[in-house]
């Protein structure tokens, strides 16, 4: 097939350091490529990829000091993706809503995957004025507030089997990863180690919106000697960082739609012990690949369960439910799917 796959602009294919969509985008794109599709991808210029590199900007936007409005790169890349969109057999977009307008007379011939939240009254309106627009949940609970839209399935993100090997969690700590943000709860993380007498290691971002709060309510809570704050990093560390890590927490308070970084814990073998919310009872099998818990005393008390479970099973289960390969067989079928004329919506399996 011809296919285009269209990455938001902020982060490069895959990311330097810190990015969830774009990371699913490249690993989805190289995949499809090694399968034989013809395949461009529209990102920024300081992507990598085997595909085609249509770049709509020199580089990645949120590290670019020159830019202040994104999305005028972003209306310059669907612009130029819609003057040719009868060069594709299908095009995959990971733009949120952005590309509705341009694109409702294509509509057979797309899909969007939505990667954010959908709890926002805005788009209640949005969705109803394009229902010509197939759209794909990257798990069931993140569909939620919107189950009446125009879904074509679930899919739930995938990685490459070779891009973490097993670990043996030699480090002794536990483990954070990701933004530093009020629905992240940095502060738990914190709090949930040095209530179970652990040590804890934070590589995370703090976004220009979150840096009062970096200040006012993570940093003092960082002159603890055992909470050690390391910020971003990239894939070789994070392969590092995560399998040795006795426990990955994720105690977030918000409904997130799928968490990336559970299923990178999972290719290191290493336990996930997370807080209820959003995708985690869908990816997370309580006393297989880690614990679900509803609060920080439960987190407390799981982490010795967690810590001792098997980190092999971990891996075995994160082949079997999380590779690219079952990612892009499912984003396939949906492709052809909808060429066909559609059909019932998939939502995703919650268990293999």
């Amino acid at each position: 097939m011809r296919i285009a796959q269209v990455a938001p602009l902020y982060e490069s294919c895959p990311p330097c350091r810190y990015g969830g969509t774009e990371r699913v985008v490249s690993h989805l794109t190289e995949e499809l490529v090694r399968q034989g599709h013809q395949v461009a991808l529209f990102a920024s210029g300081d992507s990598q990829t085997a595909a085609t590199l249509e770049a709509a900007c020199p580089r990645a936007l949120r590290l670019d000091p020159e830019c202040r409005d994104p999305l005028a790169h972003h209306a310059v890349m669907l612009h130029r993706l819609a003057r040719r969109a009868h060069e594709f057999d299908f095009i995959h977009f990971h733009t949120d809503y952005h590309h509705f307008p341009l694109f409702s007379p294509h509509g057979r011939k797309t899909l969007t995957t939505m990667h954010g939240r959908l709890d926002i009254p805005d788009l209640v309106p949005v969705m109803r004025e394009f229902p010509m627009m197939p759209l794909v949940s990257i798990s069931n609970a993140q569909r939620a507030p919107l189950r009446w839209a125009s879904w074509s399935g679930t899919v739930y993100h995938g990685l490459p089997r070779n891009l973490y090997r097993q670990g043996g969690g030699d480090g002794g700590y536990l483990a954070f990863i990701g933004r530093i943000s009020p629905e992240k709860r940095a502060d738990w993380a914190i709090e949930i180690a040095c209530r179970a007498g652990m040590p804890l290691t934070l590589a995370a971002k703090v976004d220009r919106v979150d840096r009062a709060y970096f200040k006012n309510r993570i940093k003092p809570l960082l002159k603890n000697p055992r909470i050690e704050f390391i910020g971003e990093i990239d894939d070789r560390e994070k392969a590092v960082f995560l399998g040795d890590a006795a426990a990955l927490l994720f105690p977030i308070d918000w409904p997130e739609p799928f968490g990336l970084v559970v299923i990178e814990a999972m290719a290191n073998g290493t336990p996930v012990i997370a807080f209820r919310r959003g995708s985690v009872p869908e990816i997370i099998e309580p006393g297989v690949t880690g614990f679900i818990v509803d609060s920080i005393e439960e987190a407390v008390e799981a982490i010795p369960l967690a810590t001792a479970l098997d980190r092999g099973m971990i891996r075995r289960r994160f082949e079997e439910r999380f590779s690219v390969e079952r990612m892009t067989r499912d984003y396939l079928n949906l492709y052809r799917s909808n060429l066909d004329g559609g059909s019932a919506d998939q939502p995703a399996a919650v268990a293999a």
